[in-house]
């Protein structure tokens, strides 16, 4: 075996014996669902930054990078890990004030309706187990071309490397081993790029040298490569697509229970706010130097066919064995982390929300029935053809459209209704998911600014509005919205107010500095490359020029609405009650 395999092998065999150890401190169904909510900053970043890296960060985006679109991945203000942020402050720390064990049962207690509860754990089975499906083939992919065993083999190997500690320690285990698989692909990824960029002869060399590209005219232009060979005809047309794409995504990352339901693991809210902004930071760094790196890999070779493996030919080809093993030891993690957790959700809600009894069932009785989803997870790999679609169709389309406005809405709508909320997630699921597939069959074809997210995003809002107008609100849902904006004492104390507002302000210094960053590292170099430069000057009329000032408009908001929430909800005078019991318990 080669130091890549060793490495690989290595690093699985090590992720499945910690996070089985993990296991041993399960006693009950709460250490089970929800890490018996005691997890700490550092784990709810690691296993948020996780559950979103896997194959389809390094191997699908990265790809779609090294084909044409550098310039805009990097020159776009990070639109979509937004969500995280607003996402945590108007949902996410709600979720754990509210005690549930899975996402599906807060719908279900908020609305004192099992149907709901039923619902929305069809849909997490059904959208999730797909991406399951599609991490799963993914990771048995790198496993095939890394090791040299078949398709078959791998997918028994990759299937065997997380559902072994998810089955037994369930969230005990995943958050754990999410976070020593973050740390791993996040230090790999950094890693990897500092040699690149130094063997390139640093930033603004590398910039200059991929503005005069002539394999790929166009791409570390703002806009990327456009044209007729393209889906966008014009630079007009990408930008739409990308507004449009990456909002719907900020939305996801917002309230998908891929994403929020990390928050119900949280020591306290203090943690859900601190961890969501980081996360926020950690996702913007991690993603600079993947999607740099992967566009950069043009200056060593630009015709890498299939373009999904452009990490894996520059890990062998381009560093020392020993940090592409590293790096290739990193992408297998992502993976296996974001199976993990999806196995645990879909195992979960399988085991939770979908039975109409309210007696809990027992923790062994749990651990079969997670092992039935993983087995025919494995079934359905070996019958499905792999498809980066169904990643998109399903969890694109379904989380954004459907839960979006419902979850928000449970939240800060006295108004919604049991019955608005239902058939809200319903009507939101049917009208993107049927648009979808249509559009994907070739039948009908929608434009960027109204794709089916939208679609099904203003569908669900309107059925909300109109069922709500038309039915009441009971004194349990009442009751239950009443209590879900009480703070607890303990989350009002003065200390850890002062450290969550000193986080929130790395929000504000972001978006201060980043356009410095960005005009020393790239937009001088593209503009001196291109001969855009205006007797050596910068030529503010160009995007490239004025792209990065949106950082500015959207952190610097941002981080002062956070600054605004934590201040109100914590430490304002309406909380004066629970600060004087905070500071009397401490």
């Amino acid at each position: 075996m080669d130091i890549f395999s060793v490495t690989l092998v290595g690093s699985i065999l090590l992720f499945v014996a910690i996070g089985n150890y993990a296991g041993r401190s399960v006693k009950q169904l709460d250490d089970y669902f929800v890490a018996g909510r005691r997890a700490p900053t550092l784990f709810i970043l690691g296993t948020l930054v996780a559950s979103v890296f896997s194959s389809t960060i390094f191997l699908g985006e990265a790809g779609f990078t090294y084909a044409g679109q550098m310039g805009p991945y990097l020159l776009f203000p990070g639109i979509t890990v937004t969500g995280y942020v607003y996402g945590a402050l108007l949902f996410g720390r709600y979720l754990r004030r509210s005690r549930a064990p899975t996402v599906a049962d807060y719908f279900g207690q908020r609305f004192n309706s099992p149907r709901l509860q039923q619902a929305a754990g069809a849909i997490i089975i059904l959208a999730l187990g797909a991406y399951l499906l599609v991490v799963t083939q993914g990771a048995a992919l790198l496993l095939q071309d890394l090791l040299g065993v078949s398709y078959v083999q791998g997918l028994i190997i990759a299937w065997l490397s997380y559902t072994v500690f998810t089955m037994y320690s369930g969230s005990q285990g995943v958050i754990l081993t999410d976070t020593l698989m973050f740390l791993l692909f996040a230090i790999a990824t950094i890693a990897f790029g500092v040699y690149v960029v130094a063997d390139l002869g640093g930033v603004p060399a590398a910039v200059e040298k991929m503005a005069t590209l002539e394999a790929k005219p166009g791409i570390a232009a703002w806009h990327g490569v456009v044209g007729d060979d393209t889906e966008w005809a014009t630079p007009f047309d990408y930008l739409i697509w990308a507004i449009v794409i990456d909002s719907a995504w900020s939305l996801v990352y917002a309230v998908s229970p891929w994403q929020s339901s990390r928050h119900l693991m949280a020591k306290n809210e203090h943690v859900v706010i601190r961890a969501a902004i980081l996360t926020c930071l950690a996702v913007i760094v991690l993603q600079f130097f993947i999607y740099g790196v992967s566009g950069l890999i043009n200056l060593y070779k630009p015709d890498i066919m299939p373009v999904e493996t452009v990490m894996i030919w520059a890990a062998k080809n381009v560093v020392p064995e020993f940090l592409g093993a590293l790096l290739l030891a990193g992408i297998m993690a992502a993976a296996l982390s974001s199976a993990s957790t999806f196995l645990s959700l879909v195992g979960f809600s399988a085991s939770n929300d979908i039975s109409p009894s309210k007696d809990p069932i027992g923790l062994r009785t749990t651990r079969v029935i997670i092992s039935a989803v993983s087995i025919a997870a494995l079934l359905a790999a070996f019958f499905f053809p792999p498809n980066i679609f169904w990643l998109m169709l399903f969890i694109g389309t379904v989380f954004a459209s459907s839960w979006g406005p419902v979850a928000l809405m449970s939240v800060w709508s006295k108004r919604i209704t049991e019955q608005a909320a239902y058939w809200g997630l319903l009507s939101g699921v049917i009208l993107s998911v049927g648009p979808a597939a249509l559009e994907y069959a070739g039948l009908v074809t929608f434009p960027h600014f109204f794709n089916p997210t939208i679609i099904g995003t203003l569908v669900s809002l309107c059925v909300i509005l109109v069922l709500s107008r038309r039915s009441a609100v009971t004194a349990p849902e009442k009751h239950y919205f009443e209590t879900l904006h009480v703070a607890q004492a303990s989350d009002c104390d003065p200390r850890a107010v002062w450290v969550t507002k000193l986080v929130a302000g790395s929000l504000v210094a972001y978006g201060c500095i980043m356009p410095f960053v960005m005009h020393w590292l790239y937009v001088i170099p593209y503009q001196r490359g291109a001969g855009h430069l205006i007797e050596g000057r910068v030529d503010w009329s160009r995007g490239e020029a004025l792209l990065p000032l949106t950082s500015t408009a959207l952190f610097i908001p941002l981080g002062l609405f956070a600054l605004w929430r934590i201040r109100r909800d914590y430490a304002g005078p309406a909380n004066a009650a629970v600060q004087d019991a905070a500071r009397q318990n401490a």
